[in-house]
C-alpha cells in the first residue's frame, strides 16, 4: 500500500467525521429549536375549534305537476233559487237608499198617528156599555140638529124664491136672522130650556182651562147661549187664571162657578158626563159638580155692541 493510499482513507475518514460532527451539531440545534417553534402553532391549532361541517341541503322530493280538475257542470237552479240569488246579497243604489229613507219616515209618521189615535180612544175602550150607548145617542142628536138646520135654510131659500113679495119676505128673514145673531153675540137676552151646572171648588184646584173645556163641550153639544157668574159667553170669550179665581173676558169670578146654558137638556147633560169628560176631570181635582135640567133658563147678561174697527159688510 502506497502513501497516497494511506492518506486517502484518513482524509476521507476525517471528512466524514467532520461531517458527522457538523451534522450532529446541526441536528442537535434543530432538535432544540424545533419544539419551541412548532409548539405554538400546534397549541393554537388545538385551541381553535374546528368549524362544523355545513349541512348538505336536502333535496326536495320531486313532485308531479298538479293537474287542474275538470269543472263540474253547474246544477240547474229553480225559479225560487234564481229569485233569491238575484235579491241577495242586495245591491243598493243611492236612489234606492233615498226611497227607503222616505218610506221609513212615512211609516214612522203613520205609526205615531195610530198611537195618538189609540191614546185618544183609550177612554172609550174602557167605557161601560151604557156610556157608549149614551155617546152614540149624543152623536145621533148632533146629526139630527144639523139636518134640521139644513132643512130650515132650504125652507128660507124656497120662500124667497116662491114669494110674490120677495122684498118683504127678505125683510122678515133679516129681522129673524138679526135676532138669532143677537143671541149668539150676547147683545140680547135669551130664554129657553137648558141646564144649570154648578161647580164647587173648596180646594181652589179648578183652573181656567178646565172651565174652557166645559164651555167647548157645551158648544159642541148644541148650546145656544151660555152665561157664567153673570158674564155672557160669546165667540170671542177668553178665560185666564186670576189668583184663586178665574177671569172671564177680564171680569174676575170666584167659586162656586155657575153655568146657565140654553139648549136641549138631553144633549147637554150627557156631553158633560161622558167618560173622561168634564165632570170626571173636575172630580179628579176634588171639585163637586151638580147638573140640573130645566124647561126655562134665562140668560140675561148682555154684551155691549162693539163696532169692528176694520171689517165692513160686503153689501155696503
Amino acid at each position: 500500500m502506497s502513501e497516497h493510499d494511506d492518506k486517502r482513507p484518513e482524509g476521507n475518514g476525517d471528512t466524514r467525521a467532520d461531517q458527522r460532527d457538523g451534522s450532529g451539531e446541526s441536528g442537535n440545534r434543530l432538535r432544540k429549536e424545533l419544539p419551541q417553534e412548532v409548539s405554538a402553532p400546534v397549541a393554537a391549532a388545538q385551541d381553535t375549534p374546528e368549524p362544523e361541517p355545513e349541512p348538505e341541503p336536502e333535496l326536495e322530493p320531486e313532485t308531479e305537476p298538479e293537474v287542474a280538475p275538470e269543472p263540474e257542470p253547474e246544477p240547474q237552479l229553480t225559479g225560487r233559487q234564481r229569485l233569491v240569488k238575484g235579491l241577495w246579497p242586495p245591491r243598493v243604489s243611492r236612489a234606492q237608499l233615498i226611497v227607503a229613507v222616505l218610506l221609513f219616515g212615512l211609516g214612522f209618521g203613520l205609526a205615531v198617528q195610530v198611537a195618538s189615535n189609540s191614546d185618544s180612544d183609550s177612554a172609550l175602550r174602557g167605557a161601560r156599555q151604557e156610556d157608549l150607548v149614551r155617546i152614540l145617542d149624543e152623536l145621533d142628536d148632533r146629526t139630527q140638529r144639523l139636518d134640521d138646520e139644513k132643512q130650515g135654510l132650504e125652507k128660507q131659500r124656497d120662500e124667497l124664491e116662491n114669494s110674490s113679495d120677495q122684498a118683504e119676505e127678505a125683510r122678515k128673514q133679516t129681522i129673524e136672522k138679526e135676532r138669532q145673531l143677537g143671541i149668539l153675540a150676547g147683545t140680547v137676552a135669551a130664554q129657553g130650556p137648558g141646564i144649570t151646572m154648578t161647580i164647587e171648588d173648596t180646594k181652589g184646584t179648578v183652573e181656567a182651562d178646565m172651565l174652557l173645556d166645559a164651555i167647548q163641550e157645551l158648544r159642541a153639544a148644541g148650546a145656544e147661549a151660555i152665561q157664567v157668574n153673570g158674564v155672557r159667553v160669546v165667540a170671542g170669550t177668553y178665560l185666564t187664571d186670576s189668583g184663586k179665581g178665574v177671569s172671564v173676558d177680564g171680569n174676575k169670578i170666584n167659586a162656586p162657578y155657575r153655568f146657565k146654558v140654553i139648549g136641549k137638556p138631553q144633549d147637554l147633560e150627557p156631553a158633560l158626563n161622558i167618560p173622561g169628560g168634564v165632570v170626571q176631570t173636575l172630580e179628579k181635582e176634588q171639585a163637586t159638580v151638580t147638573i140640573e135640567r130645566s124647561t126655562k133658563i134665562v140668560v140675561d147678561a148682555l154684551r155691549a155692541v162693539k163696532r169692528p174697527d176694520y171689517a165692513r159688510s160686503s153689501s155696503q
